[in-house]
């Protein structure tokens, strides 16, 4: 796909930009940015599997500068993190496979009841971990932190393949193993998903699944959107942010259901 960006109207350009800013924040926030930027792309009519390798590339750079805002709140021991990260990269890798092997129309059916339990999974994920310790902490055990590389491995492939609402499967999976402080989360969920999307994003440029004059403008938008969306997101109480991601994760689980049975 040749970089031409003269092929998009001025109008194009501003939507694709903008929704690349929303995108951005979104996740920085909470995930599920794509939620914003996937419609975006069907909408000045790229196709859906090359807008969801599109949305994946753009939304990538902005993940990648929030993770740059939050920099000094991760808190995660080497012994945890590397675990985390292979997994990612490997279902990502997968995700992306399946992606371009597979009908997307089949996926749609079963998204939104992954969001309506990946939702769930947020909210009650500090009373389903019992009062534990996190099993990413600094005295995890070994038995814990290969739970938590299986589960990030389930969520890696889901984000590879699909990317909307990842940014909620991740913090629901981190609730889940007992992490508590919505700043640390949002830090380690935007390292996370540096590696899947950028893995994923790979496969996608090596096979040709790029629209890059539409892409090169929503990155330009989602840098400013994941930087300063991180940012500011960090001077908020955490209870607020908190139920920002409990309100996207219903509104994403309403819309998903929506387009794919009504």
């Amino acid at each position: 796909m040749s970089i031409n960006l003269a092929s998009l109207s001025p109008q194009q350009a501003i939507f694709l930009f903008v929704a690349g800013v929303l995108g951005g924040a979104l996740n920085a926030v909470a995930g599920g940015g794509s939620f914003v930027a996937f419609p975006a792309l069907l909408l000045v009519g790229v196709p859906p599997i090359p807008a969801n390798a599109t949305n994946a590339l753009a939304l990538w750079t902005g993940v990648t500068a929030s993770g740059g805002a939050y920099r000094n709140r991760l808190d995660v021991p080497r012994r945890v993190l590397m675990p985390l990260l292979v997994t990612s990269l490997v279902g990502g890798i997968v995700g992306a496979f399946l992606l371009l092997k597979t009908p997307a129309h089949t996926f749609m059916r079963v998204l939104p009841w992954l969001m309506l339990g990946a939702t769930l999974l947020f909210v009650f994920g500090k009373r389903l971990a019992g009062g534990r310790a996190s099993s990413v902490g600094h005295n995890a055990s070994a038995a814990a932190i290969v739970g938590a590389s299986i589960s990030e491995l389930v969520v890696a492939v889901y984000g590879g393949y699909f990317g909307g609402g990842v940014g909620i499967v991740n913090l629901a999976m981190l609730a889940a193993v007992g992490m508590t402080d919505i700043h640390a989360m949002n830090a380690l969920k935007s390292i996370l998903g540096m590696a899947i999307n950028g893995i994923a994003v790979l496969v996608f440029i090596a096979r040709g699944a790029i629209y890059w004059p539409q892409g090169i403008v929503m990155i330009m938008g989602a840098l400013v959107g994941g930087y300063f969306g991180a940012h500011y997101a960090q001077k908020l109480p955490q209870a607020w942010v908190r139920n920002f991601v409990i309100l996207v994760g219903a509104g994403m689980t309403a819309y998903f259901f929506w387009k794919a049975y009504l």
